[in-house]
């Protein structure tokens, strides 16, 4: 059992007076770590709203007819909350009414797809991410040397929680799944999407392109898309959580905004599944890219694990010299470039200097 690092930070944040909302995509292990959860509370209440009976439950309900499904408990956890019709205003009441109440309510995508949940709660709710497997988390479980020795299984296999434990040809199997449309269950079910087979070429598009920019035109071309729908579905993917993206540093933003960009995937196991290329890294053509992408992923959800306010970019300028990763925090950069070997050192480029991250030091970067 691995313990996730934002279960302490629930549990430290209970009973004061605010809606707990825990994102993450499918199978990410939110079910398990509001099970874990509940263990420490014996009378709370577990609502799945993927059962659709549980979903209209607690649908366009009064404050009294909620809490008629709570009971006396003083816990709720509600699983997959965007199932229900305007959540949002259901929380809302609740923590109106029962501020007395813990409530923690999870979601696959993000609730404001189909609920609008930001204005109903605005300053009544706290949110936490769950990720993938992190290597802090990991590490905490299995030791340093242990992580150190599965770093190649992660850049290939990614660290969702089920797979992670599995055999290598179930873990590829079940991966093939993952990266199916039960990925994107969420999206197709909302009806954001016409063409299913659309995002998932799109998707197969951006897994070729990790570590180089993305044109999005270039892309609409291939696709037969325009620019603004290939926006906006790149927009639901990473609502989603199945991508990131990173802008370009510039110090006029303005000037930034139309900028092509770069996209990554939050699991390199889902990426390599998407292209069905599960082949180690000396055996790849584009170990370099892959190692990059899990680097700056692995890095990303450390920081989100820490509740650390960041905004990442990539650096180029004109005469393409680049930084893979700038992090920019309270008004100071720390940058970083990526190799898939090597001592390590400092990279210096357009007055800055970035830390060279390697298979072999990477750890150094991650772990406290």
């Amino acid at each position: 059992m691995v313990e996730r690092t934002i279960a302490g930070q629930l549990n430290a944040e209970f009973y004061k007076g605010k809606i707990a909302i825990i994102y993450g995509a499918r199978q990410v292990g939110k079910t398990t770590l509001v099970r874990e959860l509940q263990k420490a509370y014996p009378d709370s209440v577990y609502l799945n709203c993927d059962e659709p009976d549980i979903a209209a439950s607690l649908t366009g309900k009064t404050s009294t007819e909620l809490l008629k499904i709570f009971g006396n408990s003083k816990m709720v956890f509600i699983d997959e909350a965007q199932r229900v019709e305007n959540i949002g205003l259901s929380l809302k009441l609740i923590a109106d009414n029962r501020p007395d109440i813990q409530v923690v309510a999870t979601g696959s995508s993000s609730f404001d797809l189909a609920n609008k949940i930001t204005e109903p709660l605005t300053g009544r709710n706290d949110k936490y991410h769950l990720h993938p497997l992190s290597t802090t988390e990991i590490t905490d479980a299995q030791g340093k040397i242990e992580t150190a020795r599965l770093t190649d299984q992660r850049v290939i296999y990614g660290s969702y929680p089920e797979p992670f434990f599995l055999s290598k040809e179930n873990r590829e199997k079940r991966l093939k799944e993952l990266a199916g449309d039960y990925t994107f269950k969420d999206i197709l079910s909302l009806g954001l999407i016409r063409k299913n087979e659309k995002i998932i070429m799109l998707l197969k598009n951006l897994a070729l392109q990790i570590g180089s920019e993305v044109s999005y035109s270039e892309i609409g071309q291939a696709l037969g898309l325009n620019y603004d729908t290939v926006e906006t579905y790149i927009s639901l993917l990473e609502q989603t959580f199945i991508i990131f993206r990173l802008q370009p540093y510039n110090r006029n933003q303005r000037n930034a905004i139309r900028k092509s960009r770069k996209v990554y995937f939050w699991d390199t196991g889902i990426r390599n599944a998407l292209i069905n290329n599960f082949n180690p890294l000396n055996l790849r053509n584009d170990s370099g890219a892959l190692f990059e992408n899990f680097f700056i992923a692995e890095l990303l959800k450390e920081k989100s694990n820490r509740s650390e306010n960041i905004t990442p970019y990539f650096w180029r300028d004109y005469q393409k010299k680049e930084v893979d990763l700038l992090i920019e925090s309270n008004g100071r950069i720390t940058a970083y470039e990526c190799k898939l070997s090597g001592d390590g050192g400092i990279k210096k480029a357009g007055g800055l200097e970035a830390a060279i991250v390697t298979k072999e030091n990477y750890l150094e970067f991650l772990t406290l």
